[in-house]
């Protein structure tokens, strides 16, 4: 991307991290040792952000939530979730490569790769993202407290 996002387009892309993070679905083998609880709070997590549901996301995530964007920049939770209030952004379907899912104690790790598109103010934007999901089980929910995105260098040119 050449030029800086606004903070209309920044919230954007980082409504679309976040639902490519929702998105995570692990491989056979993963999805087996997966809790189901953390299971279904991907599902809700997925179907939250896809629907913009604002009061479903907010108890999805830790109240110290972090994002790391792809860009570097940081949000917390209230940033966060104002992003969702953004006007005119949809995101298009997409499916994660490379699921990845990782159980660690009280927390788990869920990640993968994924080519995001969306639109924002009727300009349509692409990405691919490597990304990390840290989820915390608090109180017998699981919740997540962490995501951070890269972007993989370019290939290059033949």
């Amino acid at each position: 991307m050449g030029r800086q996002l606004g903070r209309g387009r920044h919230a954007a892309l980082s409504l679309a991290v976040a639902s490519v993070l929702a998105a995570f679905a692990p491989d056979a083998a993963a999805a087996q040792s997966m809790p189901a609880d953390l299971g279904r709070s991907l599902a809700a997590y997925h179907s939250a952000t896809i629907h913009k549901d604002i009061a479903a996301l907010s108890g999805l995530v830790t109240d110290d939530y972090m994002l790391v964007n792809s860009d570097a920049s940081v949000q917390g939770k209230d940033s966060y979730l104002a992003d969702f209030r953004v006007p005119g952004f949809v995101i298009e379907p997409y499916a994660v490569q490379h699921p990845t899912y990782r159980k660690l104690g009280n927390a788990a790790l869920t990640g993968g790769e994924m080519d995001l598109n969306w639109t924002q103010d009727g300009i349509r934007q692409h990405r691919h993202l490597r990304f990390i999901h840290v989820w915390v089980r608090e109180a017998g929910h699981w919740r997540i407290a962490y995501s951070q995105l890269t972007r993989p260098p370019e290939p290059p040119a033949r």
